[in-house]
């Protein structure tokens, strides 16, 4: 190849370091642009820097929330939590004071009537007696109270074995006291079993003269046929006598001196409902009436009972309501003379049972 020459040289090493300043004049150009755009999107978003620390505080503020109330964790309502509890308190204050308010107006009502009527230990225990004698009398038959003012409970000094549970006491005299509410038990358990058989089926037998008023008139409003004075032995057993008659069941007064009419049930096994005191036996009786048949006024007042309710359960209610004891068994007087002459009465007929 033929040699340049050294003008033609030179003048490429000019070109080429031209050439070099014009790349490298581009190149700072590029880099300029890009720096500004480098600072204007640093003017518009926070440096990279910045946010992971941002970041990290946010992550530490929850973390120490999270450790005092846990609940925000769980994504529990603290706030309305508290209302709830706060407005619960409230309700039960009201509550509270509401009921203060009630005891005091109750306070001041029972002041003013201690003001106005002092309250006596006796008047109490009088009230508080009243209202229990009147719930047991809603209960009983009769009322316990007057069982004893007819003289019901009182028995004999003998005591039979089978006589000694219905026994409630002895008196200081030595005559056996009879427990009232057995005497009004024993009386709901005959009627039950009386209620069963009709009129006409039925005879009472009553030899003790104490009871012949009673019986009459027990006849006259039942309708029950009534044998008093002497009972006709075998009225109801032999065929061949004229005034025989059948019979389903027999009441007796007593089961000592009505034997006759006893003997001739069990004879026939007839059920038999007996007025049974201390001294009496109870062999062949079905149902036992614990009183104190001795008397005129016990005698009644049980045959009173068993004829009222008896009606009842016949349906003659109105005839039942009619009925007066005083009819059966007189009246009662608390004279301290008359209460003499029953206890000497009752213990006279005591003897003659004996």
């Amino acid at each position: 190849m033929p040699r340049k020459k050294k003008s033609e040289v030179e003048a490429e090493k000019k070109e080429e370091v031209k050439e070099e300043k014009a790349s490298e004049d581009s190149s700072e150009k590029a880099q300029a642009v890009e720096t500004k755009k480098e600072e204007s999107s640093l003017l518009e978003e926070p440096s990279l820097e910045k946010k992971p620390r941002e970041e990290n505080e946010k992550t530490s503020e929850r973390k120490e929330n999270t450790e005092e109330f846990p609940e925000i964790e769980l994504g529990i309502d603290i706030f309305s939590q508290a209302k709830t509890e706060t407005e619960g308190k409230k309700v039960e204050e009201t509550k509270e004071t509401e009921k203060l308010k009630e005891l005091k107006e109750k306070a001041k009502k029972l002041a003013e009537k201690i003001e106005e009527k002092p309250i006596k230990l006796e008047d109490l225990e009088r009230e508080l007696k009243e209202k229990a004698k009147t719930k047991r009398a809603e209960k009983t038959l009769f009322p316990l109270d007057d069982y004893v003012k007819y003289s019901a409970h009182l028995g004999t000094k003998a005591v039979t074995p089978l006589m000694r549970q219905y026994v409630y006491k002895r008196r200081a005299d030595g005559l056996a006291v009879l427990n009232t509410n057995f005497i009004d038990e024993k009386l709901k358990e005959a009627i039950e079993f009386l209620k069963n058989f009709k009129p006409e089926d039925i005879f009472l037998a009553c030899k003790r003269e104490a009871g012949w008023k009673a019986a009459k008139k027990f006849s006259e409003v039942t309708g029950i046929r009534v044998f008093t004075k002497k009972y006709p032995a075998g009225v109801i057993t032999n065929l061949k006598l004229p005034d025989f008659f059948e019979a389903e069941l027999i009441i007796v007064c007593d089961p000592w001196l009505d034997k006759n009419a006893l003997h001739d049930a069990v004879k026939i096994k007839k059920p038999v409902i007996a007025l049974c005191d201390t001294n009496n036996l109870t062999t062949g009786t079905t149902k036992i009436i614990p009183c104190n048949n001795k008397a005129e006024k016990p005698l009644g007042l049980i045959l009173y009972l068993i004829a009222r309710e008896y009606l009842k359960t016949q349906g003659q209610e109105k005839e039942a309501k009619e009925l007066r004891v005083e009819d059966f068994a007189g009246k009662v007087e608390d004279a301290p003379e008359r209460r003499e002459e029953r206890k000497t009465r009752t213990e006279r007929g005591a003897k003659e049972g004996v």
